[in-house]
Order: C-alpha cells, then sequence, then structure tokens
C-alpha cells in the first residue's frame, strides 16, 4: 500500500507498505544538487552531506556513529546532480531510533568549523582518489564537455579550488536558499505504518524557518559536442561517447533504455559481443543512458590499448549504424524487454529498491508510479521506435567524445564519430 501526506508547509511523507518483510528503508531527501550550484559553489551540496555526519545540537559525530551501529542497520548519504539523500535500513522495531537519528542529522547539523576543516581534507582525498580512478575521472571530463558553462556538467565533488573556499556562511546561505520544505521529502518502505510515521516526523518537519521565499528555478542545459582528449601514462585509453537522451519525463525513455540494453546493456549486447567476445579489444565496453528532469544523455565507455582505440571506435560506430538503418528484430528487442522488466521486479524485492524509487516518482511525477504501468510502457516499444531512437540520438551530429590515457587528439579518427 502506498500512501502520502503532505505537511502545511509543503514537506511531502511518502510510505509504501510491505507487510512481508522485517526491515524499513528510511530516506530524508532533498530535490537538490550539484546541477543548482552557482561556479563559486560547485560541491556544496556533497560537502553539506559530509558535515551532516560530524556532529549536531544533540550529537557528536561519534554519537552518532555509535548510534547508528548499535541498531545493526545499514545508513549512509549521497549527492547527485538533483537530489540529496540520508538514508538507513533497520529491523522494523529500530524505526523510530532510526528516524530520530536522520531528522537530526537533517535538521540539527552544527557545521563547527573544526569539523569542516578536517572534513574538507577527506574531501579533497575523495577528489584526488577519483582523478586516480580513470573511469571515474573520465566521467567528470565528459560531463564537463557534454554540458559545458552549466552545473550540470560539474563534477558533484566540487573542485580543490572551490571547496577550499567554503565557509559556514556559504553553506547556510545554501541550504535557506535550497533546503525550502516544499523540496524535502521523507520516504519509508518496508514493514511500516504510515500513520504512525506521519504522526513522528509532522512535530519534527512542520516547523517554520528562515528559509527563501524564492523558489529556485534550473536553466535547461545543452549538448555542446566537440573532442576532448588529455594524454596521460596510463595502460590503457579510457573514452566515452554520447549524445542528448530524452528526460524522466519524456515518454520516449522506455525505448531508450531497450536501446541502451540491445545496444550495450549486458553481456549479450551488441558492443559487448562484438568488441569483447568476438575481436578481444576490451575488457570492459559498455553503454549508458542517464536520464535527468529536463535532459538526458545516451553514452558508450570502453577501455582498451592505445593501438586498438580506433577499431573500438568503428565497431562502436557501425553498430550503431545498423540499427539506426533498422538491423534489428523483434526476438532481439524482445530479449531486451525482458531483460529490463525483469530487473525491474527483481530490485522490487528491496526495501531500499523502493524507497528510492518511491522518492524519484515523487520528486519527479508527484504520484506513485506502479510497477505494471511501467512494464507496459516498456512492452508497448515497437522496433521502429527503437530504430527512430537511435537515429535521434546519433543522426545530428552532436557527438561528444572524450579520452584519457596515452594517446593525443590527432590520433583519433574523427570519422569514426560521424554517425549520419
Amino acid at each position: 500500500m502506498n500512501r502520502k501526506t503532505v505537511l502545511n508547509n509543503g514537506v511531502r511523507i511518502v510510505s509504501e507498505r510491505l507487510p512481508h518483510v522485517r526491515s524499513v528503508s528510511l530516506g530524508i531527501w532533498v530535490n537538490t544538487g550539484s546541477r543548482d550550484e552557482s561556479p563559486s559553489e560547485n560541491g556544496v551540496s556533497h560537502f553539506i552531506e559530509h558535515m551532516s555526519f560530524k556532529g549536531t545540537r544533540n550529537r557528536s559525530g561519534f554519537q552518532i556513529a555509535k548510534d547508528l551501529d548499535a541498531i545493526g542497520g545499514l545508513s549512509n548519504a549521497f549527492t547527485g546532480k538533483e537530489t540529496t539523500c540520508f538514508y538507513g535500513k533497520v529491523l522494523d522495531r529500530h524505526f523510530p531510533f532510526l528516524a530520530d537519528i536522520l531528522s537530526d542529522i537533517f535538521i540539527h547539523p552544527t557545521f563547527q568549523p573544526e569539523d569542516m576543516e578536517r572534513e574538507r581534507e577527506v574531501i579533497f582525498q575523495e577528489i584526488s582518489m577519483v582523478e586516480d580512478t580513470p573511469d571515474d575521472y573520465l566521467n567528470v571530463l565528459f560531463q564537463s564537455l557534454f554540458w559545458p558553462d552549466h552545473p550540470i556538467g560539474r563534477p558533484i565533488l566540487g573542485s580543490t579550488e572551490t571547496v577550499a573556499r567554503m565557509d559556514r556562511q556559504m553553506i547556510h546561505e545554501y541550504i535557506k536558499k535550497h533546503y525550502i520544505p516544499e523540496r524535502v521529502l521523507v520516504v519509508a518502505a518496508g514493514h511500516v505504518d504510515h500513520d504512525a510515521m506521519v504522526d513522528y516526523f509532522r512535530p519534527i518537519f512542520e516547523i517554520g524557518g528562515d528559509f527563501s521565499k524564492e523558489k529556485p528555478e534550473r536553466s535547461l542545459p545543452a549538448n555542446g559536442g566537440g573532442v576532448m582528449v588529455m594524454p596521460k601514462a596510463l595502460e590503457q585509453v579510457h573514452f566515452c561517447l554520447g549524445s542528448d537522451a530524452p528526460s524522466h519525463v519524456d515518454e520516449s525513455r522506455f525505448a531508450c533504455a531497450l536501446l541502451n540494453t540491445i545496444l550495450g546493456g549486458n553481456m549479450s549486447s551488441r558492443l559487448f559481443q562484438e568488441i569483447r567476445e568476438n575481436r578481444g579489444l576490451a575488457y570492459s565496453v559498455y553503454s549508458f543512458f542517464s536520464p535527468y528532469a529536463d535532459a538526458g544523455l545516451f553514452g558508450v565507455y570502453a577501455a582498451t590499448d592505445a593501438r586498438n582505440m580506433n577499431s573500438v571506435l568503428e565497431v562502436t560506430q557501425n553498430e550503431i549504424k545498423k540499427i539506426s538503418r533498422g538491423e534489428l528484430s523483434g526476438d532481439e528487442l524482445d530479449i531486451a524487454k525482458e531483460n529490463v522488466i525483469g530487473g525491474m521486479y527483481l530490485s522490487a524485492e528491496s526495501s531500499d529498491s523502493r524507497m528510492m524509487r518511491a522518492a524519484k516518482n515523487e520528486f519527479i511525477f508527484e504520484r506513485y508510479v506502479d510497477y505494471e504501468e511501467v512494464a507496459e510502457s516498456i512492452e508497448r516499444v515497437s522496433v521502429d521506435d527503437v530504430v527512430e531512437m537511435a537515429n535521434r540520438i546519433f543522426g545530428d551530429g552532436q557527438i561528444a567524445f572524450a579520452a584519457l590515457g596515452p594517446i593525443e587528439e590527432n590520433e583519433v579518427d574523427q570519422g569514426c564519430l560521424v554517425y549520419r
């Protein structure tokens, strides 16, 4: 059973009761992330997420960690491009204690200066770790190329320069502007009672505060295309290429999800079979579909020896062109549908997945979207829809390409990046 209550100040409380499980997954969400930051604020959402665990009015950072460990569950937080979430999963009998801890973390963090200095160093290490991990760092480079001069293209962690300048005033001003009640969502899935949940959270979240009266607006990102090559002494060349794709609300997103599965979404996909299994050109190769509220990105990633890079690009180009020309059977599409639908229903057995899915649907659609509705939308996709989607993504020539590794830009066969 799915229920929703909106408090007088706009905070939403959503629950999905699963009577057959003993666990409860609880998340406190805010509909803001790195795409809402100015250039000088880049990384502040992530900094706030870290600092919220370092101490509150009621608990020290150690006490928070100790209390979370004491209830034997799982807890964490994450910052995305569009959302920030503090969450945990516990046995149902520990739900009130988890609710108390997460509420305290979300509402009462103190952001002590000495804690900020220590955590700043931790985030510097996190940024360095990304830069030392080629596929992660390539993603940062590719996003900055794909959406240049737009916050959605900037790294979620920020940079060492922006993080070094962050202080309590910046954090408090960002929270005042973006952590407004209308953007806050409390979601639980599992063995939970909705009325009891509302009774607990109402007095905590239905409070006034010094929030901005204006709802922040988001600008629409635009694909910049182009080629970026960063030479680096690595064993392999890591590359990403891609173009615009449907958003979260675009009905054609289902066709795009199936295109992704067919092209490079699993071990039987065309790219995996042709590049890895048939030719042995790469160990890691896949496609991906990243939708956002008002934009989307479809891409291909591979890591290969420098001497094989153009061969991998050529195979990728050929496989995409085949689909664009209509070389796709109904049987291949049916297998992709079964894969996507099966994966969706298998994830439904996890209270964590259900909690996160409920939050996404509330932010995007402001309603519960049942699994059958999604399955029916997937089943309605035709071969022509997938072919049209391939042409829509790759047919306009706005391909972005980023590479990291032992290679120079003049070594890239840019003819392999033309799909028209």
